[in-house]
C-alpha cells in the first residue's frame, strides 16, 4: 500500500519570521498529536529559508525540498540557484515542471529534461508536475497533453531513476483559482498516468510511482480526492500557509 504524502507549495510567501514561526508550531503539534503516522509531510518554502527551514526540520519525519533549479551546474547564472548548492545545505527533494514556471518562465519540456538530468545527477528526489490548461481540456486534449509531458521528460529516464520521482497531476485551470477538478476527473487522469507508467516500466514501478494532485486542494475536498484509487496525496498551495488549513489537509 503507498504512503499518503502531503506537499506545501509556498511558492513566494512567508519571510524568515514567518517561515521559522510556522514550522517551528507546526512540528510541536505534529509530534503531540502524532497525526503524521504513516504520512509522508513536505514542505517547499522560498529559496533564501531553505537552510533554517532544513534545520529546524533536523531529527523529525519533515522533509524540505525546493522550489526549483537551474538546469546548468554551475556559471553566469544571475539569481540561479543549483543543484549542487542544494545539496549543500542538505536539501534532497526538488520541485520541478510547476505550471507557474512553465507559464511565467518560458520552461519547455526540453528545459525541463536537462533539470531532470542534473537533478539526478545530485540525487534530488522530483516532484514533477503536470498538467493541462482549460482550453486543452474543452478541445479533449488533457490525455495527450500530460502523455507528452511525461514522454518528453521523465520518460526518458531509466527504471532505476523512476524511484526518485513523485508525480503530481494538477489541472492548469484549478490552480490558485478556486476551482478544483472533481474527485472523478482527477482520479480518471491518475489512473491514466499510472498506465502510462505500467506501459514503459511495468507493474512493479507503476505500483509504487506516488501519483498526488495539485490544484486548490482544501479542507472540503481534500476527503474525497484522497479516497480515490490512484491518488496518493496532494500538492498544496494556498491552502498550505496556515497551520491550522494544512492541518485540516494532512488530517484528511
Amino acid at each position: 500500500m503507498r504512503k499518503k504524502i502531503i506537499i506545501a507549495n509556498w511558492k513566494m510567501n512567508h519571510d524568515f519570521h514567518e517561515t521559522s514561526f510556522f514550522l517551528r508550531n507546526f512540528l510541536k503539534i505534529i509530534f503531540e498529536k502524532k497525526i503524521n503516522h504513516n504520512k509522508e509531510i513536505i514542505i517547499a518554502p522560498s529559496f533564501p529559508f531553505l537552510h533554517i527551514s532544513n534545520q529546524i526540520s533536523q531529527g523529525t519525519t519533515l522533509k524540505i525540498a525546493a522550489q526549483n533549479i537551474h538546469q546548468m551546474e554551475k556559471g553566469s547564472y544571475t539569481g540561479e540557484v543549483s543543484a549542487s548548492m542544494l545539496k549543500s545545505i542538505g536539501i534532497t527533494k526538488v520541485i520541478l515542471g510547476h505550471s507557474e514556471r512553465r507559464e511565467l518562465y518560458f520552461e519547455n519540456n526540453d528545459i525541463l529534461f536537462e533539470k531532470i538530468k542534473i537533478a539526478l545527477k545530485y540525487g534530488l528526489n522530483i516532484i514533477f508536475c503536470v498538467g493541462e490548461t482549460a482550453i486543452e481540456r474543452d478541445q479533449n486534449q488533457q490525455f495527450n497533453i500530460v502523455k507528452n509531458q511525461l514522454k518528453e521528460t521523465v520518460f526518458h529516464c531509466s527504471r532505476d531513476e523512476i524511484r526518485f520521482f513523485y508525480i503530481a497531476y494538477e489541472p492548469v485551470w484549478a490552480i490558485g483559482t478556486g476551482k478544483n477538478a472533481t474527485y472523478e476527473q482527477a482520479q480518471t487522469m491518475h489512473e491514466f498516468i499510472r498506465s502510462l507508467f505500467l506501459e514503459k516500466y511495468g507493474e512493479r514501478v507503476s505500483d509504487k510511482i506516488p501519483i498526488l494532485y495539485g490544484g486548490s486542494i482544501n479542507n472540503l475536498n481534500a476527503r474525497d480526492l484522497f479516497l480515490q484509487k490512484d491518488i496518493d496525496g496532494g500538492l498544496v498551495g494556498n491552502y498550505s500557509l496556515k497551520i491550522d488549513n494544512f492541518l485540516e489537509i494532512i488530517q484528511s
